[in-house]
């Protein structure tokens, strides 16, 4: 691997057999010039250019942003693969160090940004809002800049987003959005606002999160048998209807249309909740 350009102390753009390439690793460029070459025990992650906009944003991030911001980027995903036992795709070493930079640049100004999603984030991502935790610990320790909460939610939608295909209900950030939407549906249905963090509504939001599951091939995993949808439109008639009008909210807004299985189910929650709260054993 020769290099080509230097982009910061710790990431080159190189030849390597006729191909160029962005490696990274600590120190790789350590007293070193255009043309030298790099030993490839250094080389820690490489970069090849199978989308030439990616990489050609790639490049100049790596080459304008401080490296500190940047090392604490990696360091957060590399614990986040750690974690989860996987290997990101390469968009992700993008997506994070940018969204992390324009953060710390809101932050240094006093300017912050509320995530309205961040309840429903803590419910539908434990794994990942936890690694957000601990990317705070890494930020503060290696930036000394003590992210909100909030920005805790973000990172975690990005490590969300980086693991799983949301499939039909897109990104992370839409299929929490609409779970919220759902959520906020079901309690103008039942008249009744549940207190965000409380156990009746983590237990809604799970119900709804399982409501919309597919599988790889968009599958629903929680379809109901058809004679329990036909005795359930019967019994639960008004909840029912109240579910349609919410299923239609959600088709407007996110084009995502709701089986009659997913429709009672809602409706099921809606008979739920109206029934504990006449027992007095929901808030």
């Amino acid at each position: 691997m020769k290099i080509k350009k230097i982009l910061n102390n710790n990431a080159v753009v190189v030849n390597d057999l006729g191909e160029e390439k962005i490696v990274m690793g600590s120190g790789i460029a350590f007293q070193k010039r255009k043309n030298d070459i790099i030993d490839p025990s250094l080389v820690e992650k490489v970069f090849i250019m199978d989308d030439p906009d990616q990489y050609g944003h790639l490049q100049e991030m790596l080459g304008t942003l401080p490296e500190e911001e940047i090392a604490a980027s990696e360091q957060i995903i590399s614990y986040a693969e750690h974690e989860l036992e996987v290997t990101f795709n390469k968009h992700i070493h993008i997506a994070l160090t940018d969204h992390l930079s324009f953060a710390l640049e809101r932050i240094r100004k006093g300017t912050m940004i509320q995530n309205t999603l961040l309840d429903e984030i803590r419910i539908l991502y434990p794994r990942e809002f936890q690694i957000g935790l601990h990317a705070k610990d890494i930020i503060r320790g290696a930036l000394q800049v003590d992210i909100p909460v909030d920005e805790v939610g973000y990172i975690a939608m990005h490590i969300h987003t980086a693991w799983k295909n949301a499939g039909v209900r897109g990104t992370a950030a839409e299929m929490a959005a609409m779970i919220r939407d759902l959520a906020e549906g079901v309690e103008q249905a039942t008249g009744i606002v549940l207190e965000r963090g409380s156990a009746n509504y983590e237990r809604l939001v799970t119900q709804l999160e399982n409501i919309l599951r597919t599988d790889e091939n968009g599958k629903l995993l929680s379809e109901l048998n058809p004679e329990i949808v036909r005795i359930a439109k019967e019994r639960y008639t008004r909840a029912y209807v109240q579910a349609i009008e919410i299923s239609g909210l959600v088709e407007e807004d996110y084009g995502y249309v709701l089986s009659d299985s997913q429709r009672v189910s809602i409706a099921m929650e809606i008979n739920r909740i109206n029934t504990r709260s006449t027992n007095g054993n929901i808030s």
